[in-house]
């Protein structure tokens, strides 16, 4: 299997950065802003990956025997751990991607805040709870509660290479499982950070274990026999991930790409979305699988708007230094993908009122904002992952809604209306909607994040992303003998007929 590079559409092939120390083969991670080599990483093989689930099988066992209480004080002093070391993993995330410091700081706060969320309410949500029997059972009791999987395997992205990978981590360790991650081969020494610092308060058992290498180390990941599979990346991988999974019946979470849309009302305020809009188009580099790609503007507020839009995008910068709005293009390879996207918009006849294809200037590129690009082209059909914003102008909004809805992806969107918010919200297709915001309801610990079509399957975050990492296990408890007993070859010859007569009593009316 290749390994394809999450959220971003492009084959990462196993490049020149391979080495080889002491009989055991290596890679570098590097700086994408000067190519500088900031670490080595061993290059995993499916011997190491399954020895490591081995490893993770006892580990497993203990860690979900500590039950809620144990773990609780544990994921506690680990997010604290975190805490402490915040300004370090900060300069390792900027390092290993190029985004701006404060791009990093975004991710931090955010995965500090979804960590204490899934420590603080896993008992609640998973913990065994009492449920009615109905009448037909009513000489039962009824409890259902959600039982680990055992040693659940995590294949992470490089874009938010803490934030994302950690939604499906967290949630996995707070229900019980013990996790073997396998970071981007862009991101390691993120992945190992995590792992490291995790360690340092978990002394002694691999309850959380990382593997680095290319696609052929996340395609061992999957053939190893972890009991589920958490999955973010671009779709093309996302179905040999599902493949390779399929051979042992592993179950998957696969949260994939997405072409997000927004959705700008006749009676939006318009220097709030267009604020939003630059913000969500633009943060991380539009490196984001959420971030915005496509605004459909209603006809009667569009210039106004796309002036707004023009002035703000038009002032940003991108660079290597901390302070810069933008930092670059992470993977080299994506590079071409955002310049062939505005080549093929102009060509086809959309405009550029914010830079052009002169913006790409390897590893950077500077914001872009195209106007009236055809929707079969790539810059609105495909996902784009960089700083290119697409602005179409559409009758009105319910127009906007049907053209955001057009996508194969239905990941995120937003809509900016001041009377209808809630009504347009429900009539996109989407997993996630924000209104008269953009990129919400990924800050939000308790909501569910995930899609649907090309965007994948599955839920992280929130009771859903618990409920993801753990099955539930239905017990039914007899107290007392009943007066109609059908399950039973010694009931009378009337038993079956006053039950159906008792149904027809309850449910008939």
């Amino acid at each position: 299997m290749t390994q394809t590079a999450p959220d971003g559409p492009q084959a990462v092939p196993v490049d020149d950065r391979t080495a080889h120390a002491a009989g055991e083969e290596q890679f570098a991670s590097l700086d994408p802003r000067t190519g500088e080599v900031l670490a080595h990483h061993p290059v995993h093989s499916a011997d190491d990956v399954a020895e490591a689930v081995r490893a993770a099988r006892p580990a497993a066992a203990w860690w979900r025997d500590l039950g809620f209480a144990g773990r609780t004080p544990l994921l506690t002093a680990w997010r604290k751990l975190l805490l402490a070391r915040l300004d370090e993993l900060l300069a390792l995330i900027s390092a290993e991607t190029g985004k701006s410091a404060d791009d990093a700081r975004i991710e931090l706060v955010l995965l500090i805040d979804h960590l204490h969320w899934a420590t603080r309410n896993a008992g609640r949500v998973l913990g065994k709870r009492r449920v009615a029997t109905g009448v037909l059972l009513a000489n039962h009791s009824a409890t259902v509660e959600y039982k680990p999987y055992g040693v659940v395997g995590v294949i992470g992205p490089w874009n938010y290479p803490a934030f994302t990978p950690m939604g499906s981590i967290t949630h996995a360790l707070a229900a019980g499982n013990a996790v073997v991650f396998k970071p981007s081969e862009y991101t390691p020494g993120v992945g190992r950070f995590l792992a490291d610092t995790f360690a340092e308060v978990v002394p002694g058992r691999p309850v959380f274990q990382v593997v680095t290498g290319f696609g052929e180390t996340g395609a061992a990941l999957c053939r190893s026999g972890v009991d589920k599979l958490a999955f973010t990346g671009s779709t093309a991988t996302g179905r040999r991930v599902m493949a390779a999974c399929a051979e042992t019946l592993t179950p998957v979470l696969v949260e994939c790409g997405g072409k997000d849309a927004v959705v700008i009302a006749e009676d939006a305020d318009l220097r709030a979305a267009a604020e939003a809009v630059v913000f969500g188009g633009f943060t991380n580099a539009g490196q984001t699988c959420a971030g915005v790609e496509r605004v459909y503007v209603a006809d009667a507020v569009a210039d106004e708007f796309t002036a707004l839009v023009t002035a703000r995008a038009a002032r940003l910068r991108p660079g290597g230094d901390p302070d810069a709005d933008l930092g670059p293009i992470t993977m080299p390879s994506q590079v071409e993908i955002v310049r062939s996207h505005v080549r093929d918009a102009l060509e086809r006849g959309g405009r550029a009122v914010v830079g052009g294809v002169e913006s790409v200037r390897p590893p950077f590129v500077e914001p872009v904002v195209l106007l009236d690009v055809p929707e079969d082209s790539a810059a609105v059909a495909d996902e784009t992952f960089g700083p290119v914003l697409v602005i179409n102008r559409v009758a009105d909004a319910d127009e906007g809604v049907r053209r955001a809805n057009a996508s194969r992806y239905a990941l995120g969107a937003a809509v900016f209306s001041r009377s209808r918010g809630d009504e347009l919200a429900g009539k996109m297709r989407a997993g996630m909607v924000s209104v008269n915001s953009v990129l919400a309801f990924a800050g939000i610990p308790s909501l569910p994040f995930g899609g649907s079509g090309d965007s994948g399957f599955g839920r992280v975050h929130g009771e859903d992303g618990l409920r993801e990492f753990a099955a539930p296990q239905s017990v039914a408890r007899k107290r007392f003998g009943a007066p109609l007993n059908p399950s039973s070859y010694d009931r009378g010859s009337r038993t079956l007929r006053h039950v159906v007569r008792l149904v027809r009593l309850l449910h008939g009316r």
